[in-house]
């Protein structure tokens, strides 16, 4: 291994460097770039952190970084790629490449929530109830539905409807002519009415209209009616020339 090794001289100026060559490794730590995908109002924010950190410690760093978050109890902090993986849990773990690849990961994504706190329970039971009655209420409505000819049941149904409608006709006028028929006989039953039209012992046209033919009435009438005209243009005449 070849290593670089600058020597300063008397006077502060950087002399020619000189290497070495050693038979060892050289140890270098690797820095992972840690993605951190939060709620709102934190959003996703990242951070630097060493291979060798554990979860727990990536946590205690990114609640240094975003101080606010240690006013929020019960929050979960797991990996994305692993979600079972423990607190103590190294990051060079979750950055081992899978099967087949030679390098290893450098981004690790987290994801952090809040837990939340469950209730008194029966949740369960209402949901149940719920189902019960919504299956007891199942409804055989399907007119939305359409048959092959894409035509709607309900159109189909309608159709059906007036056909039948369309060829009772006859025996309904029937069964109304047959109800006013009825009424009628009892009308002239309660007054009274033969059947012929008239009442008992009257003529059969004392109930029917008749027109009156008198000529001397019509005259009367009429000359009354020429004589209240003439009457009113004299009185219209008279005032008009005062």
């Amino acid at each position: 291994m070849l290593i670089e090794v600058k020597n300063l001289g008397r006077d502060g100026n950087e002399s020619v460097p000189m290497f070495l060559v050693t038979s060892g490794t050289l140890d270098l730590e690797m820095t992972i770039t840690v993605l951190v995908s939060a709620f709102a109002p934190f959003g996703n924010f990242h951070l630097s952190c060493d291979e060798d950190a554990t979860i727990q410690q990536v946590f205690e760093d990114v609640m240094v970084e975003r101080p606010l978050l240690q006013r929020i109890d019960n929050l979960r902090f797991v990996p994305t790629s692993r979600p079972g993986a423990t607190r103590s849990t190294l990051l060079s773990e979750l950055c081992e490449g899978k099967e087949g690849e030679e390098e290893n990961q450098t981004l690790v994504s987290f994801r952090l929530t809040p837990v939340m706190v469950g209730g008194k329970g029966g949740f369960g039971s209402q949901l149940r109830a719920a189902g019960g009655r919504m299956s007891s209420k199942k409804t055989s409505n399907n007119d939305s539905c359409r048959d092959l000819s894409g035509r709607r049941l309900s159109t189909l149904k309608e159709a059906q409807k007036l056909a039948a409608y369309m060829e009772n006709e006859p025996a309904r006028k029937k069964t109304l002519d047959d109800a006013q028929k009825a009424k009628l006989a009892k009308l002239e039953k309660e007054l009274g009415i033969a059947p012929g039209g008239s009442k008992e012992g009257q003529p059969a046209h004392a109930g029917m209209k008749r027109r009156l033919d008198d000529t001397e009435f019509l005259e009367e009438s009429q000359a009354i009616v020429e004589s209240v005209k003439s009457s009113v243009a004299e009185g219209l005449s008279f005032s008009s020339k005062r």
